[in-house]
């Protein structure tokens, strides 16, 4: 019998190396980031799936906080590549700022307000600015805030709005001379705020995520303490009836500079943080459970206390990133469920915190 001709013969094998890459492909995305990090050392199929799978991923952006030289103020940007864990510098701020709140919209990351240094001193600044789109793109400065300059508040997306740039809403903070309770939602592309109910309590530097059925939560902060509330429409009436905050389960212990996402299961988690008593900040962390029984459970604590840090949640993972005088990064494995050091730091040390978004 004659043997198959050599094209053939390498056409087969081309075929079922590509095949082979392709079912780690699937492996890894059934695996989680960590389980495609493992699948890298099981063999050179299975480190082309995983990294391939690695490399179609959000990227955590984080967005530094400032460190006070002879120059001035300096704001850093850093990219997490998923598949090779190196941290990759982006184009800086327009605005060096400190006590912003940062987040992604309809593929960009929107950094708005905080505190800027004007000559020595720092200053609340309403500035907005977002990263333009494409690889390698800049920050370019969008409308300032209508609403006036504010530190210290959280924001978050809102989908399916018209806005040429996209809408944010924007939680608590305070503005050059008292916290406020404000909740508005504010057009990127024009800067205008429009006022929305009050929150319960006046917040700074809460946790606040939006919830898959839509609702809002948010916890902590300077002047909420342990409270929580949800903002969303009533268990009883229309469907059509306004949306309010609603009081929730207090958490454990008070938090301030914390920071919360959603996990894969729906279950809203505050992270960090500190307390009057604790200036370096807490490892612990807890979730809410929403239901017949509203409640908040603990969960492991990261390795190294953190406020004014990074935190992403993606994949059946959280991810977190630096923090005041932190350069540490680790992810929370939800299958696993404990917390793992990523094999790098963060570039930067932040004196005065950073946040972070997917990108």
């Amino acid at each position: 019998m004659a043997s198959p001709p050599a094209h053939a013969y390498t056409s087969w094998h081309v075929e079922h190396a590509t095949s082979l890459t392709e079912i780690w492909v699937r492996i890894a995305v059934f695996s989680g980031p960590v389980g495609a990090w493992r699948l890298t050392g099981v063999c050179r199929a299975a480190r082309e799936g995983a990294k391939g799978h690695l490399r179609s991923l959000p990227r955590l952006v984080v967005v530094c906080g400032h460190r006070v030289m002879a120059t001035g103020m300096v704001s850093e940007v850093w990219r997490l590549d998923m598949a090779s864990l190196q941290w990759e510098s982006m184009s800086a701020l327009v605005t060096a700022r400190v006590y912003h709140a940062c987040c992604a919209v309809r593929g960009s990351v929107a950094v708005i307000g905080g505190r800027a240094l004007v000559g020595n001193q720092l200053t609340t600044t309403a500035s907005v600015e977002a990263l333009s789109s494409g690889e390698g793109g800049a920050f370019v400065s969008l409308p300032p805030l209508s609403c006036g300059e504010i530190y210290g508040a959280a924001a978050i997306a809102v989908g399916g709005s018209d806005s040429a740039a996209g809408q944010v809403l924007f939680l608590g903070g305070a503005d050059s001379s008292h916290p406020i309770q404000s909740t508005v939602q504010v057009d990127l592309a024009t800067g205008m705020c429009t006022p929305q109910p009050h929150l319960l309590h006046s917040r700074v530097y809460p946790a606040a995520a939006q919830l898959p059925d839509g609702r809002v939560v948010c916890a902590g902060g300077i002047g909420g303490g342990a409270s929580a509330e949800i903002w969303g429409p009533p268990e009883q009436g229309a469907q059509n009836a306004a949306w309010t905050w609603t009081e929730l389960a207090v958490m454990s212990t008070a938090r301030y500079h914390c920071s919360g996402c959603v996990m894969s299961d729906g279950r809203f988690t505050v992270l960090g943080g500190g307390a009057w008593a604790i200036d370096e900040g807490m490892s612990s962390c807890e979730a809410l459970t929403l239901g017949d029984i509203t409640h908040w459970e603990p969960l492991p604590p990261m390795h190294d206390a953190r406020k004014d840090f990074a935190c992403v949640a993606m994949a059946g993972c959280i991810i977190v990133a630096g923090g005041r005088n932190r350069q540490s990064a680790e992810v929370y494995d939800e299958v696993l469920g404990r917390w793992l050091r990523l094999p790098r730091d963060l570039p930067h040390v932040g004196h005065m915190g950073m946040s972070g978004a997917l990108l």
